[in-house]
């Protein structure tokens, strides 16, 4: 079976999405299932290497814009906008945040929901030629349902199932704001009848989409995301003084701002001598302002001294980062559809605290790693992160019942065995209809 994979990147920091895109890819190519990830828009930047096969750049993020602002650009040659799609380039303008910035992508969001009929069909037929090139896959799977407006030219001239991930894509379309949300909404749930399956990354998150885009229950399954394992394993865990972690993109989406006035809340009571903190992840240079009023406020509280961040980590680095904790805990500010941090912390031994909202509540009752909190009350994080940060035997515990239920649930292969369930399911001669998750 021979995949495509389509993989929109990021140009300049680590996503979650593209790690996880990129990890998938290797693992169905070392099961034998034939995969190549071709990146969108922009570069893709992961901590491992890419396995998108050197491939070109298609419905590039520049040519993508001037389709959109400039009607000129959607007649223009092949060879013209060939040198709008070099990477060095596209690299160099994604350090402009208003190329990525949901509030600046709304026209071009919903002209690209609209397929054939929004500004970008010429990038629509250049990706459909392209495909034919490569040889007719077999599959084509779209890394988020961002990406919907694709599947009817693709299935119309290559007759192959178009499939959908969906990985926490509601944030953005929620955050477009007046009057983008409610049209992308709206076209997103149009253009969801062009695709064959939508394979979510949690059951949680699966019913979420499966509500808001008005989906039946044969078109939506879902596939627990899974990490690569190598280089994980039980952390040093720090107990003297003990480590509050946080490892995820340093913006306020995640919940850094909370976790610090979390951390100067724990600080002020003096019931965890020592406490540190240690805060790393992506950073993009539209997040610096945030990570410097973040610093100012723990410098003000007077615990500047006791917290450190670092940024854009390598595969290897995230390691040793997530090893050095005692507790990890992101408080994202919405309700998370899977949350790969959790994993890898866990697969470290390192227990979490986590929004009782989201994906979370699944994943802390499937691994028995971490606790919950009530969304957004500092108070009520505090108190659940210090009956961690108390109890070294409890933290222990977790954090190797954690480390246990991943080994078995959350692992890449797992994760690759149960994409090529569901491919196998679409592809069986007369099976339209797919009613039980996979992998689940």
């Amino acid at each position: 079976m021979r995949v495509v994979q389509l993989t929109p990147g990021t140009g300049n920091f680590y996503c979650g999405a593209c790690v996880r895109d990129n990890a998938l890819a290797h693992e169905l190519n070392a099961l034998g299932c034939e995969t190549l990830t071709v990146p969108l828009y922009l570069p893709m930047v992961t901590d491992e290497p890419a396995d998108d096969g050197m491939q070109p750049i298609l419905f590039g993020g520049l040519n993508v814009y001037l389709q959109e602002k400039i009607a000129l650009f959607r007649h223009t040659p092949r060879w013209l906008d060939k040198l709008f799609d070099n990477p060095k380039l596209l690299r160099k303008l994604s350090d402009r945040a208003g190329m990525t910035s949901a509030k600046e992508l709304g026209e071009m969001t919903l002209s690209s929901l609209k397929g054939m009929d929004g500004k970008q069909a010429k990038e629509i037929r250049h990706l459909v030629d392209w495909l034919k090139e490569y040889g007719h896959p077999d599959i084509v799977l779209l890394s988020n349902c961002l990406l919907s407006g694709l599947a009817k030219q693709i299935k119309a001239e290559l007759g192959v199932p178009v499939l959908n991930t969906l990985q926490g894509e509601d944030g953005y379309l929620d955050s477009l704001g007046d009057p983008y949300s409610d049209q992308c909404w709206s076209a997103l749930r149009h253009v969801a009848n062009d695709v064959d399956l939508f394979i979510a990354v949690s059951p949680y998150y699966g019913e979420t989409m499966k509500s808001r885009m008005s989906l039946p229950d044969h078109k939506v399954v879902a596939v627990y995301n899974g990490i690569k394992l190598d280089g994980y394993g039980p952390s040093h865990r720090p107990d003297n003084p003990p480590v509050l972690g946080y490892f995820a993109r340093l913006y306020p989406a995640k919940g850094l701002d909370q976790l610090v006035d979390t951390f100067i809340r724990l600080k002020e009571r003096k019931s965890i001598p020592g406490l540190k903190l240690k805060a790393g992840g992506t950073a993009t240079p539209s997040d610096e302002k945030f990570i410097r009023e973040q610093k100012m406020k723990l410098d003000a509280a007077g615990f500047l001294q006791d917290a450190e961040f670092v940024e854009n980590l390598s595969h290897e680095d995230k390691i040793e980062f997530l090893k050095s904790l005692t507790v990890l805990s992101v408080p994202t500010a919405y309700a998370e559809s899977f949350g790969l941090y959790v994993v890898e912390a866990l697969a470290s031994g390192v227990p979490v605290v986590q929004p009782a909202e989201g994906a979370f509540p699944d994943l802390i009752k499937e691994t028995g790693g971490g606790l919950l909190f009530k969304p957004r009350d500092t108070e009520d994080h505090a108190d659940t992160l210090e009956k961690l940060l108390s109890n070294v035997t409890l933290a222990q515990e977790m954090g190797e019942r954690g480390r246990l239920a991943v080994n078995e649930k959350f692992t890449v292969r797992k994760m690759a065995e149960g994409m090529i369930e569901v491919f196998e399911r679409v592809s069986a001669p007369g099976d339209h209809s797919i009613q039980a998750a996979a992998g689940v």
